[in-house]
This record gives C-alpha cells, sequence and structure tokens, in this order.
C-alpha cells in the first residue's frame, strides 16, 4: 500500500509499505477513505523527531470502509466507521470514567505515557498510522465509531479527533451562561472551538495572525484579534476593553508547544532537532523546550478566578510558569489529549444536512496522499490559506 513515511525532519515521503493484517482477534483493517493531516502532526514533522524511527507511519484521522475483522469484532466488511485517534479498551477503569485517553489497557508504560495513539512516535506506542491507503485498527470491538453511508466523508471524518478535541477544550473552559472565552490559535482545533462556544451562546475571541483563519471564525461569530499589528501587553489590554475590564471567563489555549514569541524555547527546539536522538531525548526529557508565549498570555488573559483550557500540545518537562500569578489570580487550569469516545454522542446531533458547525465545509484543502509533502509544507509554513487538510485515497 502507499503511505506517508517520517524520514527526519522536514522530512515526509510516501512510499510503498507492506499492507497491515490482522494480529488479533479483535483487530480490524479499514480501507481509508479520508485522512485528516493535524496540527499535531507538525510536531512530528518538526520538534518530536528525536522520539520517531525512520519509516515511521503518519496520521491519526481517518474515516473508511471496514476490508477485514477478527473473530472478536462485530464490524462487517463494508461497514463505514470514523477511527478515533486514541487506541482504548472500553472497559477499564479510566475508560469507565470517561478518560479514554489514560486507558489502563493500551497505556505505553514503558515511556510512562497514556493511551496508545495512531501514528504518534513511540512515546505513544509506534502504532502505524492512518495517512495511509490502508490501516490496521487495535480493539476494534470498542474504537470505531460506526457512521451512515450516504453524506460525504467530510461530515464525519472529524468526529476522529477535530471535534471531540474541541468539543472537551470547551467544556473544560467551563464557560458561564452567556459567558466569554478567548481561543488562542484558529488552526483546526481553536476553528472549531470558536463554532462550538458560538453556538452555545457565549461571547468568542478568537486571536490569531493568519488572516484566512481570523476570516474563517468570524463567518461563525467570533470576534477576532490580529496579532500581527500588535505588542503582547496591547492584546491583553484589547480583551479587557471588551469583557468589563476584568478579562474573560475562560481562555482556550489552541496553539501550545510551538507559539509565535518564544526564541528562546524556538533555539532550543531546533537545537534538540539536531543532537543525535539519545541526546535529545534526554534534553526533552528533562529540560523545558516548549514555547510558552501562547500559555503566558493565558495566564495573563483570563479573568481572577477563571479557567484555561488547555488543548494545543505541549511537550516540555520543566517549563517555568508563573505559578505566583496563576495563584493569586485562582486561576483553574484543565487540559489533556481528547477522550473521544466521551463526546462522541454529543456531537454527532450535530453532524446533520443544517451543518450547524460547517463540518461539510470545514477542509480548506483536499489532496491526494501522494502529494502530502507538499501538504506538510504549506501547512506549516501557513501558506495558501491551508487551514486543515485532508488527503483523498
Amino acid at each position: 500500500m502507499r503511505a506517508l513515511t517520517w524520514h527526519g525532519t522536514r522530512d515526509v515521503r510516501v512510499e510503498t509499505v507492506p499492507d497491515p493484517v490482522i494480529q488479533e482477534p479483535t483487530d480490524a483493517i479499514i480501507k481509508v477513505t479520508s485522512s485528516g493531516l493535524c496540527g499535531s502532526d507538525l510536531h512530528l514533522y518538526e520538534v518530536l523527531g528525536p522520539f520517531m524511527t525512520e519509516g515511521d507511519i503518519l496520521g491519526h484521522e481517518p474515516i473508511g470502509i471496514v476490508e477485514d475483522v477478527g473473530s472478536a469484532v462485530d464490524l462487517k466488511v463494508g461497514d463505514r466507521v470514523v477511527v478515533p485517534f486514541q487506541i482504548a479498551c472500553g472497559s477499564c477503569e479510566m475508560c469507565d470514567l470517561g478518560l479514554q485517553t489514560q486507558c489502563e489497557t493500551t497505556q505505553v508504560r514503558d515511556q510512562g505515557m497514556g493511551a496508545a495513539l495512531y501514528g504518534y512516535t513511540k512515546l505513544y506506542g509506534s502504532v502505524p498510522g492512518a495517512q495511509a491507503e490502508y490501516l490496521r485498527v487495535p480493539r476494534a470491538d470498542y474504537n470505531p465509531i460506526k457512521v451512515p453511508d450516504g453524506p460525504a466523508d467530510d461530515r464525519f471524518l472529524y468526529l476522529s479527533d477535530v471535534l471531540p478535541t474541541a468539543w472537551q477544550a470547551v467544556e473544560y473552559a467551563a464557560i458561564p451562561a452567556g459567558g466569554s472565552v478567548v481561543v488562542l490559535g484558529a488552526g483546526p482545533i481553536g476553528d472549531m472551538a470558536c463554532r462550538i462556544a458560538a453556538h452555545r451562546g457565549h461571547h468568542v475571541i478568537a486571536v490569531d495572525l493568519v488572516p484566512e483563519r481570523l476570516a474563517r471564525v468570524r463567518k461563525f461569530g467570533a470576534e477576532t484579534i490580529d496579532l500581527r499589528d500588535l505588542e503582547g501587553h496591547e492584546v491583553a489590554d484589547m480583551i479587557r476593553n471588551v469583557t468589563e475590564g476584568r478579562g474573560p471567563d475562560a481562555v482556550i489555549d489552541a496553539v501550545g508547544m510551538e507559539a509565535h514569541g518564544s526564541p528562546s524555547a524556538t533555539v532550543a527546539q531546533r537545537l534538540a532537532a539536531m543532537l543525535p536522538d539519545r541526546i535529545a531525548e534526554r534534553m526533552m526529557h528533562t529540560a523545558g523546550v516548549d514555547r510558552l508565549a501562547s500559555l503566558h498570555a493565558a495566564v495573563d488573559i483570563v479573568r481572577r478566578g477563571g479557567t484555561i483550557s488547555i488543548v494545543g500540545v505541549y511537550g516540555g518537562a520543566a517549563d517555568p510558569m508563573p505559578m505566583l500569578t496563576m495563584f493569586d489570580k485562582q486561576v483553574q487550569l484543565r487540559m489533556g489529549q481528547a477522550n473521544v469516545r466521551r463526546w462522541v454522542d454529543d456531537i454527532l446531533p450535530f453532524l446533520t444536512d443544517d451543518d450547524p458547525l460547517g463540518v461539510d465545509s470545514f477542509a480548506s484543502h483536499r489532496m491526494p496522499l501522494e502529494d502530502a509533502p507538499y501538504a506538510y509544507e504549506i501547512f506549516q509554513a501557513k501558506k495558501d490559506g491551508a487551514c486543515k487538510i485532508v488527503f483523498s485515497l
């Protein structure tokens, strides 16, 4: 089959690799029909290379058709399914609590990490990813989400990651009825979080520096702030001016470890990418390598007693945080990978022909898998209006 494979920093290639096969009774094989390119994939493209192995298959946002199933799987060949980005068992204590990303059956214990993820480094199990023609789905007795035939893939594709991640970000933000939320970063997750929060009737302010991304969220009712012409303190002052001088009830950090405005951390990340893997791994396990401009801005912006919901991925082990300010302001902090299956039943009623969240037109670009290296390039560089890229297979 054809698949997108990792070969080094900013070096991804579409190659022919062996087709996956059933290995366990709880496995399924799906023929992928569409697969998303996620902002967190860009961390593998640049920052998290020390945890990758040459030839790793990337991607974790698939929809497709069941081709084969193990003896313990109730799915049928021909079923249309979305596959969540994490692998969970559905029956352990963590899954029962709705914390599928902490699944006790699939935790990657040798790395001290949570549930295994598709296409996301040895930290999360080195599971072959979904930017490929076929995908082996472990724990297919629980994970796949069966969806109806008929609507185009885009209607349901984002159940794999974007929708539940954005939904959880808004839930964790604990915005009071009619309250206000600032969303830092209007990439795919921040964009969808804006749409969900606005649909719930909240006052939404999106902050970004890409005009195309800001234009997208304005169509769904968000106010926008363009960072290109402002200093950090000016952004905070502007937000306080429109939130009765207090700041918003909540801030969603949808940027994460590669935020603009953190030059020293940028140097550290680039240094880590150039070091031998063993040394770079040790550095990333023991030193702060995140660019923290977005998170520090969230602490500054949020009102006293407000909530910060972190959905952008961070990877540093020793990041400095303004604990005095956070403690004094009584900031509430929630974060983590989305627990996909926890939110699916809440989200499905919105995936209708009325399309209140705009999923049918959410992708800014559709490309064949063979163009994936170019897709990564323009998505990272924020060129050509690349807001959300989906591969057609």
